[in-house]
């Protein structure tokens, strides 16, 4: 698509948003999403289905998704531009927007270090437990930091860079099929005994997906902030997710902290690996440097989404 779709997309997120307004009259595309995953899940993966069988439902789950989401997204794109004309590309830019997380990822990880740095635990637990998944009751304030600059991490490839790979390469039904996938796997790709075998093919899927999205946004970051480049060379293959590691490594490097370690999910204690040789106790301070490293990095990526439709 020659014309600047992702660039536009991105400046409409970064200003906007996704409004709490406009979510509480129509809701979010994802919530669709969750809505076919769950009903697939409740109907197909019955525990008294062998283990081949719910495996083979999971990967039926994840190709109905990429048939409806991406099919219904490539038809509306195509509707647009043929009927649209010049203004097409804009109009594909507005139903891209949703897709992307810039300012939802930065309002929702501000709130952790405006509570921790005047020594409020209880405010800055609750907080942080909207963003992460592991337990939180427990966490002291180097965690809650830690737990708050992991997440940002992560989620600047599954929430930013990734859409917008996949919609700069393949427009409107490459972010929606992305992001349908990125939900299978945050509800169905966990290694527990109930989403083992079902959700095998989301998981699978989604770190195929976002296997270039997480070297991009480690190399984004380290080019943000020089000085994560030999952590992430380092430490990237320590996280348990092929692709995790990547932003992650970069963020602790360039911001001379430890990341992971030791992490507590339904209170069962993980030991998780370090990565990073820097500090351990990392403060509320240290996540306003991430969030002034996240948004550098951000508009690195905008540089490069311009340059993408000037170069088309």
């Amino acid at each position: 698509m020659a014309e600047p779709v992702a660039l536009a997309a991105l400046a409409l997120d970064a200003t906007l948003g996704w409004p709490g307004k406009l979510y509480r009259r129509i809701g979010h595309p994802v919530g669709l999403f969750a809505a076919i995953i769950g009903t697939c899940e409740k109907l197909w993966n019955r525990r008294e289905r062998g283990f081949a069988a719910r495996r083979t439902l999971g990967v039926l789950t994840v190709l109905l998704l990429v048939i409806l989401i991406g099919g219904t997204a490539w038809l509306i794109q195509s509707l647009l531009l043929h009927h649209l004309g010049t203004w097409g590309w804009l109009a594909v830019a507005l139903l891209a927007w949703p897709a992307l997380a810039q300012r939802s990822l930065f309002d929702h990880v501000r709130p952790v270090a405006r509570a921790l740095a005047p020594g409020n635990l209880p405010e800055a637990r609750r907080e942080v437990g909207k963003i992460v998944g592991r337990d939180t009751e427990q966490l002291d304030a180097p965690g809650i930091a830690r737990a708050a600059i992991e997440s940002l991490a992560e989620s600047f490839c599954d929430g930013v860079v990734a859409p917008a790979f996949w919609l700069l390469l393949l427009g409107l039904p490459g972010v929606w099929t992305y992001k349908a996938i990125n939900t299978a796997d945050s509800m169905i790709g966990h290694r527990e005994e109930r989403w083992r075998a079902f959700g095998w093919a989301a998981a699978r899927s989604d770190d195929l997906l976002n296997l270039i999205p997480a070297r991009l946004s480690g190399l984004l970051l380290c080019l943000a902030a020089p000085g994560g480049w030999r952590t992430l060379l380092r430490d990237s293959h320590k996280h348990a997710s092929p692709n995790a590691g990547w932003p992650e490594a970069a963020m602790a490097g360039a911001l001379g902290l430890r990341l992971a370690g030791p992490i507590a999910y339904d209170g069962a204690v993980q030991n998780k690996p370090w990565i990073g040789d820097g500090r351990s106790d990392a403060n509320a301070g240290d996540i306003a440097r991430a969030l002034h490293l996240y948004v550098r990095a951000c508009l690195l990526l905008w540089i490069i989404a311009g340059v993408v439709a000037w170069a088309r």
